[in-house]
């Protein structure tokens, strides 16, 4: 008898193969033999069945399920910095974070987060040659994350809404996480000062920055630094940088490198 597979197995693979996704990638992605990608495809796509039975994963904005709230939050920092949402067939929308692939880690980290948020998700990471999004379909991606729109976010309004802005509040330092491991960075600056003697001396310390250009996002981030405590500067328009030691050790406890 043959392995039975999980409703959100069978689920994404439809998905990915109504996206265009060819067969034999499908497969391997998901583990199983190339004819039952082609077998699943005749059985609830050609014959026009419904694909599987049962409700779909509920939400916690429609139907008041469970949300894991620090989870969330530092999924909603990634999704401000290099997420979007893209609807794909039949009212299922698509959410897709990118990330460089040379930092597996925090590769794997997305994957567990969207877990996380969605407890059923299967997310799955596609690309490979120098970044990679890690996906996952759901019908209530835009409930959850309703700052979704046409267009690039730094062209409309970014607004948190009061439920979101309570829920940060509780957990700025995930959100500060997420927002720094997508669109900032933690490098060793340098600078030279002039000793008394007449010669020069090379003083080096880690810095925090984040560019962004969107102004509603560099507001959020800078409302979560003020929030925990940690001292900022805007040295352009779109660059919020953190210098000070004591902020850059508290960013370190909650952010620190990317791997």
């Amino acid at each position: 008898m043959g392995r039975v597979r999980s409703r959100q197995t069978v689920e994404s693979a439809l998905s990915m193969s109504d996206d265009g996704v060819p067969d034999r990638v499908n497969a391997e992605l998901h583990g199983v033999a190339l004819r039952t990608i082609r077998t699943w495809r005749r059985r609830y796509q050609l014959e026009g069945r419904v694909r599987i039975d049962g409700p779909g994963t509920p939400c916690p904005r429609c139907d008041g399920a469970a949300l894991d709230e620090a989870a969330y939050a530092l999924l909603l920092g990634w999704y401000l910095g290099d997420g979007h949402i893209v609807a794909a067939r039949r009212g299922v929308y698509t959410l897709q974070i990118a990330n460089d692939q040379k930092y597996p880690e925090l590769n794997q980290e997305i994957a567990a987060t969207i877990r996380r948020v969605k407890p059923t998700a299967s997310p799955c990471l596609r690309g490979g040659s120098g970044a990679v999004r890690i996906e996952a379909r759901w019908k209530h991606w835009p409930c959850l994350f309703p700052q979704h729109g046409p267009g690039r976010k730094h062209l409309r309004r970014i607004v948190l809404h009061e439920w979101q802005q309570e829920l940060v509040r509780r957990e700025p330092e995930l959100l500060l996480r997420g927002l720094f491991h997508s669109d900032g960075c933690r490098f060793v600056n340098w600078t030279t000062k002039r000793l008394a003697s007449g010669g020069e001396r090379r003083y080096e310390y880690i810095r925090y920055m984040f560019h962004n250009e969107s102004a509603d996002i560099l507001s959020i981030l800078t409302d979560a630094l003020d929030q925990v405590g940690v001292p900022w500067r805007r040295p352009r328009s779109n660059v919020v940088a953190v210098s000070r030691r004591e902020g850059v050790a508290a960013l370190d406890r909650f952010v620190g490198p990317k791997r």
